[in-house]
């Protein structure tokens, strides 16, 4: 079989790069997800279970409590040593606007370096990532056995392994901290903080976990708080749920995403001047976030403070069926799909 011969090539070079770099012991980035799951299978048939320890990165008030149980479990069925590591971190970078990229690469990455010592790291990080596209598997400490691989390779991966994936049930592809559903600048964690860590941990305990998408993004200026309810397909119980988080002091308006909204959006001049990274923010970070389709009327940032978004605003898109018209002609879909890569 093709994965069989994929799976060998990949151990013996896990081997090989471990045993080049001078320490058998090797630390895995650990998320329970796709990617790093596949990562520490991949390892552990390479070196044993005796020489591998999973880190999983906890995000204080920003880790869904799912999460935790889920990393549990994993590294329990892969019989492989599992420790959590703290870091708040991010909130350092939201002060700034929203930043996922960013805080991988400077809370998530660096805290497990700094934990790993002289131990290789090994992470999940694969063509579809940033660093995926570098073209680079072993870089500073670090290395990614997954970095020329595609998603539909690793789960092929998975699925040769016959391993059970759980999910956190945010979203059916990619899920991660609470953090990155806030669209905004946070300069207050008991407000803006409160505000995304709270909400959403109210709406997935009331969800199944199998949505395709289910989040609260808040927005707003920084004295207003914004609650958008993004789930699909949509529930009967949504309105007793979306009372539930209007509930909470720090929320000042919900709003259940089931129209097509325009998001009003203030952008740092390097973002609003480039066409390609507005274009990538709307249909590679947002719109695949949100339960129904969007449209973005930007603004360019006066705030030097704001390195990447805010979004400030959010209105009905009462033009869509029009509009959407003209939008399907001149987006190929697909091809976003294909070459999305993050800018946030």
């Amino acid at each position: 079989m093709e994965i069989e011969k994929i799976i060998n090539n990949l151990t013996s070079e896990i081997r090989k790069t471990v045993n080049n770099f001078g320490n058998n012991s090797v630390v895995i980035a650990f998320s329970g997800g796709l990617d790093s799951t596949v990562a520490s299978l991949l390892t552990k048939d390479a070196l044993g279970s005796k020489n591998i320890e999973l880190v999983n990165i906890l995000y204080g008030p920003f880790t869904y409590n799912r999460s935790i149980e889920i990393v549990k479990n994993a590294a329990k069925k892969m019989g492989l040593k599992l420790t959590f590591v703290e870091s708040l971190k991010q909130k350092e970078i939201w002060k700034y606007g929203p930043s996922c990229n960013m805080c991988t690469k400077t809370v998530k990455m660096d805290s497990v370096k700094q934990y790993a010592k002289d131990r290789l790291v090994i992470t999940g990080s694969n063509s579809s990532d940033s660093w995926g596209k570098t073209g680079l598997k072993l870089f500073n400490g670090m290395y990614a056995p997954l970095g020329d691989l595609d998603k539909q390779t690793i789960r092929k991966i998975l699925e040769y392994y016959s391993f059970q994936l759980e999910r956190i049930g945010e979203h059916s592809e990619r899920e991660g901290c609470k953090l990155k559903h806030l669209l905004k600048i946070m300069t207050n964690l008991d407000f803006h903080g409160k505000a995304v860590s709270l909400s959403n941990e109210i709406l997935l305990k009331y969800l199944p976990k199998n949505m395709e998408i289910a989040n609260v993004k808040i927005i707003g200026p920084l004295s207003k708080n914004i609650a958008i309810i993004n789930v699909k397909p949509l529930i009967e119980n949504i309105e007793e749920i979306a009372q539930k988080i209007s509930k909470i002091d720090v929320i000042d308006e919900v709003i259940i995403a089931n129209k097509p909204l325009i998001l009003h959006v203030i952008a740092n001049p390097s973002i609003y001047r480039v066409e390609q990274s507005k274009f990538w923010i709307h249909y590679g970070k947002l719109q695949p976030e949100f339960a129904v389709p969007i449209k973005i009327k930007w603004k360019e940032s006066k705030n030097n403070k704001l390195r990447t978004i805010h979004v400030v605003g959010v209105e009905e898109w009462k033009d869509f069926q029009e509009e959407s018209k003209i939008l399907k002609k001149s987006l190929d879909m697909n091809l976003i799909q294909k070459n999305f890569c993050s800018l946030l």
